[in-house]
């Protein structure tokens, strides 16, 4: 009788240990539509424990977050993670300052953009990607009027092809 293969490791969450396995947490839906993207980075993000339990669960919410430099290090301002259901005296301020880490030559490198007008870090996801927390950041411009309402009348052009499409 052959050898059979072992058994994939699993983790709680049921995806395969080992892999390249990512949940999304959440997503910032209207960074694409208010920014220009011209580069994403993924940063880990350093986290208290009841923080890391309120992600799992989904309680977060990147709607106003942005990063910032404070001291030499990148720093996620305004994202909300709801304090943990089951956490009991022990909690964490939903909106606290959270580290952000990435090599220091890419933070060097976007400080340097950063400096530059116009140009800002925008959160654009936050997962778990093989058990660790992380924020897709990306170097954004943001749009000016005209180019928002350029890309809304795209949309609403594509948007009216495809009814046609569907029509015939």
């Amino acid at each position: 009788m052959p050898p059979s293969a072992p058994a994939p490791r699993s983790t709680r969450d049921g995806t395969a240990a080992g892999g390249n396995d990512i949940r999304v947490v959440c997503r910032n839906r209207r960074a694409r539509e208010r920014f220009v993207i011209e580069r994403t980075f993924e940063a880990g993000l350093v986290l208290q424990g009841t923080e890391v339990k309120s992600l799992r669960e989904g309680e977060a919410d990147l709607a106003d977050a942005y990063a910032a430099v404070q001291d030499g290090e990148l720093v996620l301002l305004n994202f909300h993670i709801a304090p943990y259901r089951h956490g009991g005296y022990v909690h964490h301020a939903p909106r606290r300052p959270r580290r952000l880490l990435l090599h220091r030559r890419e933070i060097r490198r976007l400080i340097g953009r950063v400096a530059e007008r116009g140009y800002t870090l925008v959160p654009l996801a936050v997962y778990f990607r093989r058990g660790w927390a992380k924020v897709e950041l990306a170097l954004a411009r943001g749009k000016s009027g005209p180019d928002r309402r350029q890309e809304i009348r795209r949309r609403d052009i594509e948007r009216e092809a495809r009814r046609e499409g569907r029509r015939r």
